[in-house]
C-alpha cells in the first residue's frame, strides 16, 4: 500500500487539479452547491452499491468520486471565504477527538454501546437540543427510522431484549389486521407504518441494516423476474399469456442458479 507521504501527495495533486478545473473548465467553473447537490447523492448511492456487490475495484472508484464531490464543495467555499478543505479536516479532526474521551482523554468505556451512548451524551452537551437533530428530514423513511431508533437508543431509549421486540412487531400485525377486517384506509396506513417500524427496530436488536437487507431482497427479485423473463422469449411467449403455474416453474429454477 501506499506511504503516508504518497497518500498527501495524491491528495494535494487532487486539490491542484481542482484549482486548474474550477480555473479552466467552463463546465466546472458554473457549478454551484446547489448544482453539485443532487450529483453528491447520486454518486453517494452508486458507492453504496458497490459495497453491497463486494465490487472493491468499484468502492475504490466511487470513493474517488465522492471524495472529488467533497473537495468541490471545499473549493467552493474558500472562493466565498467562508472555509476551505484545512477547515473542513481540522473540524472533524476536533469532533472526532472531543467526541472519543476514551482514546484522547481519561474516560472508561466497556464496549461499543457505552461509546455510542456517550457520544450522544456529548452532542447534548454541545449544544444540540434534540438527539434527533442530526437526522437529516430527506432521509429516505427506511433509513430515517433506523436512525432515529439507534440515536435515541444511545441514550438509554431502547428495549432490553429481542423478545421484546419481536412481541411489539406481532402486536402491531394484530392491529394492523384489525384496521384491515375494519377496512378504514387512514388507520390501515398508520399501523402500517407502525408495523415497519417495529421491523425495523427488530432488524437493529438482530444486528441487520434493514436497507442493506431490502436492497439485497430487490437485487435477487430482479434476478429471477430478469431469469423468467428470459426463459418466456425463449418459449416465444409474452408473460401476459403463461399461466401462473408456469411462471413459477421458471421462478423456481431461477432461485436454484
Amino acid at each position: 500500500m501506499n506511504s503516508r507521504e504518497d497518500q498527501l501527495k495524491a491528495f494535494d495533486r487532487l486539490l491542484t487539479i481542482m484549482d486548474e478545473l474550477r480555473e479552466r473548465c467552463p463546465w466546472d467553473k458554473k457549478q454551484t452547491m446547489e448544482t453539485l447537490r443532487h450529483l453528491t447523492i447520486e454518486e453517494t448511492y452508486e458507492l453504496g452499491d458497490a459495497i453491497l456487490e463486494n465490487d472493491l475495484q468499484e468502492v475504490k472508484k466511487e470513493l474517488g468520486d465522492l471524495l472529488l464531490h467533497i473537495v468541490f464543495y471545499a473549493k467552493i467555499g474558500s472562493e466565498t471565504k467562508d472555509f476551505d478543505m484545512a477547515d473542513v479536516a481540522n473540524d472533524i479532526c476536533e469532533k472526532l477527538i472531543s467526541r472519543h474521551p476514551h482514546i484522547y482523554g481519561d474516560v472508561i468505556v466497556a464496549d461499543e454501546e457505552e461509546v455510542k451512548q456517550n457520544w450522544e451524551n456529548l452532542k447534548l452537551k454541545e449544544g444540540k437540543k434534540s438527539v434527533l437533530e442530526g437526522v437529516p428530514a430527506s432521509l429516505p423513511a427506511l433509513v430515517k427510522a433506523n436512525r432515529i431508533q439507534d440515536k435515541v437508543a444511545g441514550v438509554g431509549f431502547d428495549w432490553e431484549e429481542p423478545q421484546q421486540v419481536f412481541e411489539k412487531l406481532k402486536e402491531e400485525l394484530q392491529e394492523l389486521q384489525h384496521e384491515v377486517n375494519e377496512g378504514n384506509k387512514a388507520t390501515i396506513e398508520a399501523e402500517f407504518g407502525d408495523v415497519l417500524f417495529s421491523m425495523i427496530n427488530y432488524a437493529r436488536f438482530l444486528k441487520v441494516d434493514p436497507e442493506n437487507a431490502l436492497e439485497r431482497t430487490n437485487k435477487k427479485f430482479i434476478k429471477r423476474f430478469q431469469y423468467l423473463e428470459g426463459k418466456a422469449k425463449e418459449m416465444g411467449k409474452s408473460m401476459k399469456d403463461m399461466t401462473l403455474a408456469e411462471m413459477d416453474v421458471y421462478w423456481e429454477e431461477a432461485k436454484s442458479l
